[in-house]
């Protein structure tokens, strides 16, 4: 066994961002194998407004980015620096922009079956390699059961609304925390990495918080 460092990672499933962050922090992690990461997922949404069956994301985007172009160049860097991770970002594929409550619900629910890491990257590649809808409940039944958790029962909470208040707590939390933009990496309760750095700087990070 390594030596133990826990890894808080605050951040949103749609956000590709963060994608690509949470890939540079495991290369990081994976060029440690001394350590023993104790990686905690702590929820933020982007836009907890989106009502559950989300929106059209082309039209949420537009919204957002008046000049296309900005946007276009923006999906280009992604694709670039998504590809030396790993990511095939296909931002096209995707239809809608979901309310994220119910993923970052599934992701709790993951860490206490073991299997958040697997979980995650589930839910990341569904939405953005495949273009799949991870606010519908369907979708991420069948991303749990991938992962090795009982579907139903999965599908049951959902139905339920379990943890939506301590989802909503969660990202209060952040944003009363000073979070303004994600991902941020927090190593060891001491070294935060905000955006997503380089996986040499993340290496950098995490030698500070061990120092």
């Amino acid at each position: 066994m390594g030596q133990p460092i826990t890894v808080d990672v605050v951040a949103d499933v749609v956000c590709p961002w963060c994608y690509l962050g949470w890939r540079r922090v495991k290369s990081a992690l994976a060029a440690r194998p001394d350590l023993e990461p104790i990686v905690i997922w702590r929820p933020y949404q982007l836009d907890p407004t989106l009502p559950e069956e989300g929106v059209d994301r082309a039209a949420y985007m537009a919204g957002k980015f008046k000049d296309q172009t900005r946007l276009k160049a923006v999906h280009k860097a992604l694709q670039d620096a998504g590809a030396e991770e790993g990511i095939d970002f296909a931002f096209d594929k995707i239809a809608l922009s979901p309310n994220t409550s119910a993923a970052h619900r599934l992701i709790r629910w993951a860490r206490g079956a073991a299997v958040q890491d697997a979980v995650v990257e589930g839910l990341f590649a569904a939405y953005f390699e495949e273009g799949r809808d991870i606010g519908d409940p369907v979708v991420l039944g069948q991303i749990a059961k991938a992962a090795g958790m009982d579907e139903v029962a999965v599908l049951q909470l959902l139905s339920e609304g379990a943890d939506k208040d301590v989802i909503a707590q969660q990202h209060a939390m952040a944003v009363q925390g000073g979070v303004t933009g994600v991902p941020v990496a927090i190593f060891a309760g001491k070294v935060a990495v905000v955006g997503a750095e380089s996986p040499e700087n993340v290496q950098k990070a995490i030698e500070q918080a061990l120092a």
